[in-house]
């Protein structure tokens, strides 16, 4: 089912996902969700929160973890992501008090994970968008996910982008086109903070262009 998000409501997550970060590294607080939401905001969604560190300019990644699926109500899911990602991602330091106004966060609201079906494997990279597709990996126990931007900021193709989905699951980069090895996609809204407690900006990546209009928007934003 296709869902959107207005500008307000686009702000107010990004700003819930600052928020919910600088009340916990000052004392240990979760937040509670706001009660006076509107009812597309406690619909569950899977939901990601990356942060970035804004280092001359460019953004080097400080934290990214989210839900892949619809498991939480909205409001929630952003609250946790945004906590987590700035205290519990493993391949960073916890983010400190001094850093926040020097990160910036990006808030990925995204659509359910689809299976994709495919007669054989070698189908995959003609079913996967560079630029509209987010990826799952899934074999045995191992899991791995990459965010729709991912691929586009570093000028993977779709093959390219399937082994390194596999790779990011613990697999050969190659897993891809061994019977048995499950491929989902999903999409995603994008809200991004252009710099640490400003503007806000929304890019639904299901839409013609959408990347286009991130580029640019991220350009103008530097």
């Amino acid at each position: 089912m296709h869902f959107s998000l207005t500008r307000e409501e686009g702000e107010l997550l990004v700003k819930l996902a600052r928020k919910a970060v600088e009340r916990n590294l000052k004392d240990g607080t979760i937040i509670s969700p706001p009660d006076n939401v509107s009812e597309n905001l406690q619909e569950p969604r899977g939901v990601f929160v990356t942060i970035n560190a804004l280092r001359r300019g460019k953004r080097e990644l400080r934290g990214c973890i989210g839900f892949p699926y619809p498991t939480y109500p909205l409001v929630r899911a952003v609250i946790e992501a945004a906590i987590e990602s700035a205290t519990r991602d493993p391949r960073f330091p916890p983010l400190s008090m001094k850093e926040l106004n020097s990160v910036v966060f990006e808030v990925s609201v995204l659509t359910p994970p689809e299976l994709i079906k495919v007669s054989s494997p070698k189908e995959y990279p003609s079913k996967v968008k560079v630029g509209v597709d987010g990826l799952i990996v899934e074999r045995g126990f191992n899991k791995g996910l990459l965010l729709p931007q991912v691929p586009v900021e570093w000028g993977w193709d779709s093959e390219e982008f399937l082994c390194q989905c596999c790779m990011k699951a613990g697999l050969t980069p190659d897993c891809w086109v061994l019977h048995g090895t499950k491929i989902y996609k999903f999409s995603c809204i994008l809200l991004i903070e252009l710099e640490p407690n400003g503007k806000i900006v929304s890019v639904d990546l299901r839409e013609e262009n959408g990347f286009k209009k991130l580029k640019e928007i991220l350009k103008e934003g530097s």
